[in-house]
């Protein structure tokens, strides 16, 4: 039976021919009924991406892989994995990667069901700095959040590096679920997520779909879809990103608990 809402492997999307540095791949977008485009990108040893903005949409991104130098309006900032960076609409960046390794990172177009619908432009400078807030963040140095168990969040641990506590309209998420652990049965009703699976092996449930995740995976989850991530590991951790889609806070989503993932869910396999 096919899905209902697929998995979207970034090594079964081909590479975008952008014209800048790097491989650019958007596993996610407008043709999956998605308001936002998700966005894959590799970077070589000393590629560059030039300075550039988008004049239509707010740009979060994580780095998963390698170390550089991000520049946001003139304020240069030291990345690895781990970082977390939002760039406001209308903000001029760039990206060196100084490391011997490829960077890789993974993002998100906030509102741009395209990439032309970013208001992408390149620049000749990122300009002096002006910004006030908090734009790139590591997420160890995020505070875990202590979620109600009683709702179905039987995650080890959440954290939440971008939010309206940090100035976005966009929440931005980390978890980690740890052997066996699971995030019940929920739906949020005001906004759509897409997570992406940095490593470990699930079961992931959306609507009727019943199919086992992997690390290099997107899903997309329209807003009001019920869902659900168990780890079907007995050793390995699950390491997921992903974003509540312009709704800034977790209770701003319309979080709905639906109740228990059952052993029939976990059992069954719709792929």
């Amino acid at each position: 039976m096919p899905l209902s809402y697929p998995l979207v492997d970034v090594n079964d999307v081909p590479i975008v021919n952008t014209g800048l540095a790097g491989e650019l791949r958007i596993p996610i977008s407008g043709k999956d009924g998605s308001t936002t485009s998700a966005f894959h990108l590799t970077l070589q040893p000393e590629e560059e991406i030039r300075p550039h903005r988008n004049d239509d949409c707010e740009e979060i991104s994580v780095y998963l892989s390698g170390h550089g130098e991000s520049i946001i309006e003139g304020q240069s900032f030291k990345v690895r994995e781990g970082h977390c960076m939002r760039v406001p609409m209308g903000v001029t960046h760039q990206f060196q990667n100084t490391s011997e390794e490829p960077v890789q990172m993974v993002g998100f177009y906030i509102g741009a069901d395209t990439l032309a619908a970013r208001g992408f432009e390149t620049v000749d400078t990122v300009g002096v700095a002006t910004l006030n807030g908090e734009y790139v963040i590591h997420w160890n140095d995020v505070k875990p959040e202590n979620m109600d168990r009683n709702e179905g969040w039987h995650i080890n641990d959440f954290r939440l590096p971008f939010g309206t506590h940090n100035g976005s309209t966009t929440t931005l998420f980390r978890a980690q679920f740890f052997p066996g652990a699971v995030h019940k049965k929920h739906a949020h009703i005001n906004c759509e997520e897409i997570y992406y699976l940095i490593s470990g092996h699930g079961l992931a449930g959306a609507g009727d779909d019943r199919v086992e995740v992997t690390a290099g995976q997107f899903h997309y989850i329209p807003s009001g879809v019920e869902h659900w991530l168990h780890n079907l590991s007995e050793t390995e951790p699950i390491h997921v990103i992903g974003v509540y889609i312009g709704s800034g806070s977790v209770a701003d989503t319309g979080y709905e608990y639906r109740g228990d993932v059952t052993s029939e869910d976990i059992a069954a396999r719709t792929a």
